[in-house]
């Protein structure tokens, strides 16, 4: 259970520190500033099941959109390129609210009823390749004509359903291919292989996600150096050097009224701060015509009028709802491509949740919770194929690392931003005004981020007795061979020819996935390779759901359904035989450990009908 706060007659009590490991209390003496000094770096601010107030809900909830808002911009404006949309920006800015929309609904289904961990669902780019691969087939290539901006009439029908046929295809491709995902999570299937699934299998998966997307962060970064670096500075420095001072903030409360109150600022801000500090600098710079005015002169992409017109022509209020872009469509060659997409965000998903357990003060996730959140990001893929996004939602990385900066691994803070990106998706204005954040203050966002999840991933490898010549292998020959065969198979895109087209885009998405390499070799050579469980880290990796801080919550306080769903269903045995249900009499580790726990309404006769 959550440590229960208590005031040290300060003003505030947001952000103080206790010996408990939350930020509960100010550091008043010598015991405090040791634990401030050595022990505080592990601590969190706010653990998983705890409720911030709501105005911090509200400031960190943008701290995630913002962090988000890289993946969720980069994707609609990569697909308008295949969707003959390069020279229409405002349906470019529909695509934009429309993804923002969906992944915010989604966020709140994972957080509630999903995996209910705090963990944002947004775009994937495993889908992203094969959605281009699929619109690069000949009888979806974009006509001559739509690549001249004179020759494009963006209101014309011609040009509607140029791009809508285009849309179409995708949506009932990605609609046909999260019915996979749904299945193999509601199931049971991705919860059966928990049990194989350890330290060496996740520390792969996770840190190539980091990895693998270096080059990413350094095509934005390196738009102009100057301000990819300065905004990297000032998160590293809110975030590491300032992370312990106080700043005076104005608060309200009806004892004293308004006062000053002391708070932990940097330290639960630092992505936010160093992003808005960057893009102001940017706007400044662009209002006094410092950055170039040239699109060919370096540093042009810093400039936050690039997308000025885009503001003027959204309107204020747009609804996007199912079909907005007609009846979807379905293709073969299409189902397959996602698939194949669909197979390795699974995977990276499965990595995604542990990381985010571990840096959100949960225990790690149980069969039965990981079972729903993939079947629920199945649900979300369906949704975004439904809406029209052109793309499917997948946990978000980005996210997960801001976890591990910020310190804040309340999900109440995940509910405030999906609903923030919810009402985004609906003001027009809003999503187009985010479209000038330039490009190298994403770069400088990323450098720091994937950086964290990387990290993330190697420090699962402490359950592993990485003395062991068995498990450095393992390990080491995961990530290179995640780093080595997709950069092989990207530089020789023709090298996969099997003379069956569905095949090779199949192939092709999941030999150019890192993660999926690197998760693959790990998981089989693990398995394969002679070792006990001591030596590949189950056992340390199962004792971990147990050996848990006073002040962290236990599995079913955080993984079980919500709103008393758990002891209402209970009376009804036949709903805890569903693999997605919290199993009855027992609560359940990621190995399949068994804990006695009396379900209400349920005789031991009862209780063992599902075992």
């Amino acid at each position: 259970m959550a440590t229960e706060r208590k005031s040290n007659g300060l003003e505030s009590y947001t952000f103080h520190i206790d010996t408990k490991g939350h930020f509960c209390k100010l550091p008043g003496g010598p015991e405090d500033d040791d634990l401030l000094g050595k022990g505080s770096r592990s601590k969190l601010a706010y653990c998983i099941t705890d409720v911030p107030p709501w105005y911090l809900c509200i400031v960190l909830g943008v701290q995630h959109c913002l962090t988000a808002f890289g993946g969720l911009i980069a994707i609609p404006l990569i697909l308008s390129q295949a969707l003959c949309l390069q020279h229409d920006g405002l349906t470019q800015s529909y695509l934009i609210s429309t993804i923002f929309f969906v992944s915010g609904l989604c966020t709140l289904l994972q957080v509630i009823f999903g995996v209910r961990l705090p963990i944002l669902q947004g775009g994937t780019f495993t889908l992203l390749a094969p959605s281009l691969a699929m619109l690069s087939m000949p009888e979806w290539t974009c006509p001559t004509w739509t690549q001249n901006a004179s020759l494009v009439n963006v209101s014309s029908p011609v040009f509607i359903e140029v791009w809508q046929s285009r849309m179409r295809e995708l949506q009932g491709s990605i609609m046909v291919g999260s019915c996979f995902q749904i299945l193999v999570g509601f199931s049971g299937l991705i919860g059966f292989f928990m049990k194989f699934i350890g330290p060496l299998t996740i520390a792969p998966t996770i840190s190539l996600i980091g990895l693998s997307l270096f080059d990413s962060a350094g095509m934005s970064a390196g738009n102009h150096w100057g301000v990819a670096a300065m905004t990297t500075v000032l998160i590293v420095m809110f975030s590491q050097y300032l992370r312990h001072m106080t700043v005076p903030v104005p608060a309200y409360s009806k004892t004293r009224k308004f006062h000053s109150s002391r708070m932990y600022i940097f330290q639960i801000l630092p992505v936010l701060l160093g992003i808005t500090l960057s893009w102001l600098v940017c706007y400044l710079l662009t209002i006094y015509d410092i950055l170039p005015l040239d699109p060919k002169e370096y540093g042009y992409q810093a400039r936050t009028d690039l997308k000025g017109d885009v503001i003027t022509q959204a309107p204020w209020f747009r609804f996007p709802y199912p079909g907005q872009w007609g009846m979807p469509t379905v293709s073969l060659a299409g189902v397959c491509g996602i698939l194949a997409g669909v197979t390795s965000s699974m995977v990276e998903s499965v990595g995604d949740y542990h990381a985010c357990a571990r840096l959100s003060g949960a225990p790690p996730p149980p069969r039965h919770a990981i079972n729903r959140g993939v079947g629920i990001e199945g649900v979300g893929c369906l949704l975004a194929g439904a809406w029209g996004t052109g793309n499917g939602t997948t946990s978000y990385s980005e996210n997960v690392g801001a976890l591990g900066i910020t310190k804040v691994g309340s999900r109440m803070v995940i509910v405030a931003s999906g609903v923030l990106m919810i009402l985004m998706g609906m003001f027009g204005k809003i999503g187009a005004i985010f479209t000038t954040l330039p490009t190298p203050v994403i770069g400088g966002m990323f450098l720091v981020m994937f950086g964290v999840i990387s990290a993330a991933g190697v420090a699962n490898l402490q359950y592993a007795d990485m003395n062991s010549s068995r498990n450095i292998f393992i390990f080491g020959f995961s990530v290179f061979t995640g780093l080595v065969i997709p950069n092989w198979i990207l530089k020789n895109p023709t090298s996969i020819a099997t003379g069956v087209n569905e095949l090779d885009q199949v192939l092709q998405v999941l030999l150019t996935t890192s993660m999926f390499v690197g998760g693959f070799f790990g998981f089989v050579l693990d398995n394969t390779i002679p070792g006990s469980k001591h030596e590949r880290g189950l056992v340390a990796w199962n004792e971990a759901h147990h050996e848990i801080e006073d002040d962290v919550p236990e599995t079913s306080e955080v993984y079980n359904l919500p709103f008393g769903l758990s002891s209402r269903f209970s009376l009804f045995s036949w709903v805890w035989c569903l693999p997605f249900c919290p199993p009855v009499g027992q609560e359940q580790g990621p190995l399949g450990d068994k804990e006695d726990v009396t379900k209400p309404g349920l005789t031991q006769t009862q209780a063992s009908g599902c075992q």
